[in-house]
């Protein structure tokens, strides 16, 4: 396996002549070493566990430092280096300007609700978002409009939003600021983005898209194209969750021809952002756009829609399987496949995977399960997943899930009683799950993944709720006058 990885990053780095500023920095500060009277304190990784250092590595703890050492730069305000990363990742992803983020895409969504949206100010959101939004919108004290995307039925999953549904709540309240869309769904079902822009140009709103989960889309044709070229005001893209970034990186991009205010967005990421950034952690972004358009990324690419392809026509042929596809009447990301399979909730399967077979998927739900078909994926993987799958899918499995009436995937309109900054910010109380019943939630309930929320602060809480909640014994709920 080692051997493999090693032959891998060999055929990377074969032929790849794109710059990566960031990368070339921190190889130039380990080439050239020097004495160190300033943070981190482990000092090159002379001061760390040996256990420690054996696993990672003494070349991982030498690069680890932070900005303005070494001729490093500064990320706030953006200098050297890592202002030239930042300006390669905007052209690369086709913005006008982009911040790498460290905090995962949480702190881009923060630094847009906080910079961008004002208390009492209406913002669309959709009922699926991630609950980063949530967060900055308690904080910013905007008032979300939800718009519930499509269901599908048979998936117990969000669908894809429509553009009349927008225009609709646009055309019903007139003081709509910003319209905040999540695309792809967590599943992989795609939304008509450029519809959805049409729109909020029609009537002046600025269009914010979360495609954390499409940041690879710009960087091959089989895959959905970018919010970024179908018209969205700022996107958000979670690089560590498919694009070969370490974890916690995330960039956040503002569109060539947005009229956004870019500079609050930078007031607000240096207000969110440590003021020790971890200069491994932005070299990885730095790495991870620098792979993507180079040859060998490419190549990484290619065969990684070729394997998730391999893989749909091998669970095509599972009796007793089902997965969900873009004939079904709506668009989705290729790469990733959700699937069920009769008789079998998805937290069963996920667990005889992985017991069984030792096998880890992305997540599972009441129906399925969510396969990642990712870069680093090599084709034996995939024959090796799919051969499981046969497996299971030809014996019989007890499933305990069923009878114990769990669910995962929150599939709720939410019943709105109170604004969410005032229910968040109001006196409390803890109670059993049973007796609230009937109250108003004081908190947001979201587990990750896929980080959607089953209750949000101001929501009312009914006896629909508690099937998602047989881990909570207790909620805290807005306390009774």
């Amino acid at each position: 396996m080692v051997k493999e990885i090693k032959n891998i990053n060999k055929n990377l780095n074969e032929g790849t002549k794109i710059k990566a500023p960031i990368v070339e920095a921190l190889k130039a500060a380990y080439d050239n070493p020097t004495y160190q009277f300033h943070i981190p304190g482990h000092t090159k990784g002379r001061a760390v566990l040996k256990d420690f250092k054996k696993l990672i590595g003494e070349k991982a703890l030498s690069v680890d430092t932070t900005d303005e050492f070494d001729n490093l730069g500064t990320l706030h305000p953006a200098t050297g280096p890592i202002k030239e990363a930042q300006e390669l990742a905007a052209e690369a992803f086709g913005a006008k300007k982009t911040f790498f983020l460290l905090n995962g895409s949480t702190a881009g969504n923060l630094a847009i609700a906080m910079a961008l949206t004002k208390k009492g100010q209406k913002v669309i959101v959709n009922r699926n978002c991630h609950r980063s939004i949530l967060t900055g919108l308690i904080i910013s004290g905007a008032e979300p409009i939800w718009v519930c995307p499509n269901r599908i039925e048979d998936w117990s999953i969000w669908g894809n939003i429509e553009a009349n549904q927008i225009e609709k709540l646009l055309e019903s309240n007139n003081d709509i600021s910003m319209v905040w869309i999540t695309n792809p769904t967590y599943e992989g079902v795609v939304s008509d983005i450029k519809s959805i822009s049409k729109v909020c140009k029609k009537y002046g709103v600025p269009l914010i898209v979360d495609e954390a989960h499409g940041c690879l889309w710009n960087f091959n044709k089989h895959l959905p194209e970018t919010a970024l070229k179908l018209g969205a005001d700022a996107v958000v893209h979670s690089l560590h969750k498919t694009g070969g970034s370490m974890s916690q990186t995330s960039m956040l991009h503002i569109s060539k021809d947005s009229c956004l205010d870019e500079i609050a967005v930078e007031k607000t990421l240096k207000l969110l952002h440590t003021t020790s950034p971890s200069l491994m952690l932005l070299g990885s972004l730095d790495a991870a756009r620098a792979n993507l358009q180079s040859k060998g990324g490419q190549k990484l690419l290619d065969r990684m829609v070729a394997n998730a392809k391999y893989l749909r026509n091998r669970l095509d042929n599972i009796s007793n399987l089902h997965q969900i596809k873009a004939d079904f009447g709506y668009k989705t990301d290729v790469t990733k496949v959700f699937i069920k399979i009769d008789g079998l909730s998805g937290k069963r399967l996920e667990s005889i995977l992985e017991i069984d077979f030792g096998i880890e998927v992305e997540s599972a739900s009441d129906i399925g399960v969510l396969i990642l078909c990712n870069l680093g994926n090599k084709r034996s993987d995939f024959k090796y997943l799919a051969d499981a799958l046969e497996k299971i899918a030809s014996n019989h499995y007890h499933d305990v899930y069923y009878l114990e009436k769990r669910k995962h995937m929150p599939m709720l309109e939410p019943q709105i009683k109170m604004s969410l900054r005032d229910a968040f910010y109001a006196d409390k109380e803890r109670v059993s799950k049973e007796d609230a019943i009937g109250r108003i939630s004081a908190e947001v309930i979201a587990e990750c993944p896929p980080g959607i929320s089953i209750l949000l602060p101001g929501e009312l809480i009914t006896e629909e709720h508690l099937p998602y909640l047989n881990d909570y014994d207790t909620l805290e709920v807005v306390k009774s006058e």
